[in-house]
């Protein structure tokens, strides 16, 4: 049997147990994506596990984050650059200040 094309994988099927709101970090094992609307409890949707997010970081982190620099999420869905204990995010791709609220991140997989 050979493979057979099913789509892009820019988004991959997902199914909640809870509802979770739009621009929420899912993790599921090593897959970390993005919801980028409401989803339902029980109701199947899809993460984004392409694409560029601005992703929140801890407002008391006065890291400051360079482009091409790995980053990583915690399990509250907050950008860090801690590799242990967390889940790989992807890439940012542009510099975040100590006092930036957020990291612009490529997600990678």
């Amino acid at each position: 049997m050979q493979a057979q094309y099913v789509h892009d994988g820019k988004h991959v099927d997902f199914t909640p147990d809870a509802d979770v709101p739009v621009g929420s970090i899912v993790i599921q094992g090593d897959l970390v994506g993005i919801t980028k609307r409401d989803l339902k409890a029980d109701l199947l949707g899809s993460i984004a596990v392409e694409g560029v997010f601005d992703i929140p970081k801890d407002p008391a982190d006065a890291e400051v984050y360079t482009a091409g620099q790995k980053v990583y999420a915690t399990n509250d869905g907050i950008v860090t650059d801690v590799d242990s204990g967390t889940f790989y995010l992807g890439k940012v791709v542009a510099n975040a200040a100590a006092t930036d609220n957020f990291v612009r991140v490529r997600l990678s997989q």
